[in-house]
């Protein structure tokens, strides 16, 4: 049996002072997400994605943050999705992003609305074949019998769409974006003494603590 009682770091590369921090929490985010990528850190634009679910209980997935736009960080799914409809049911959520090598944490709070279609289509068109026929193979969230199922799905989007490099946007399909009220910026110390400053927007300003 493993003994997780044991498993234990020491952090200790960095400190953060509210003296040394951006008045923007978007410009400091920016920052820190620079430093992540020069720290090479595996997919930093990784992000635990927390929604309401039925019966008011929390549900969580990791997503990729695929911009930052008016200040609000973007993503995309499949509406049909869990997390797209429970995103529709309840427009708020929480997102986490952790970079060990760099000893760091971001945690936002936010509301949430759909991304114009014209955005999101933009995008879809813009990643790999692949991806855009793996979008419209996967009936993401339903229960399948196998695996076979989806690779008989593949075939056929393969074949109605040869030849063609950018294919449509699924109805399904699309992005959210998330416009913060809450960001908060975790820098891990020594025997747990670990540094947090808390950006909330009052008023239609950012509040800093």
């Amino acid at each position: 049996m493993h003994k997780l009682d044991k498993i234990r770091k020491e952090y200790s590369k960095a400190s953060l002072d509210i003296s040394n921090v951006l008045t923007n929490p978007i410009d400091q985010f920016n920052k820190w997400f620079g430093e992540a990528m020069e720290a090479e850190v595996l997919e930093p634009n990784a992000m635990s994605l927390a929604t309401v679910g039925s019966e008011n209980r929390p549900s969580c997935r990791i997503v990729l943050l695929k911009g930052i736009e008016d200040d609000r960080f973007l993503f995309f799914t499949n509406y049909q999705s869990h997390k797209g409809k429970e995103l529709e049911n309840n427009p708020v959520c929480a997102l986490t992003f952790f970079w060990p090598q760099v000893e760091r944490q971001v945690r936002i709070e936010g509301s949430v609305t759909r991304v114009d279609d014209r955005k999101s289509e933009e995008y879809f068109q813009s990643r790999p074949l692949g991806a855009q026929i793996g979008a419209w193979s996967s009936p993401q969230s339903s229960v399948i019998s196998g695996r076979e199922i989806l690779e008989e799905r593949v075939k056929l989007i393969e074949k109605k769409y040869e030849g063609i490099n950018a294919l449509p946007k699924p109805h399904q399909w699309g992005g959210f974006q998330v416009e913060p009220v809450m960001i908060e910026f975790w820098q891990g110390r020594e025997n747990r003494l670990h540094d947090r400053i808390e950006y909330r927007m009052v008023n239609g300003h950012w509040i800093m603590q």
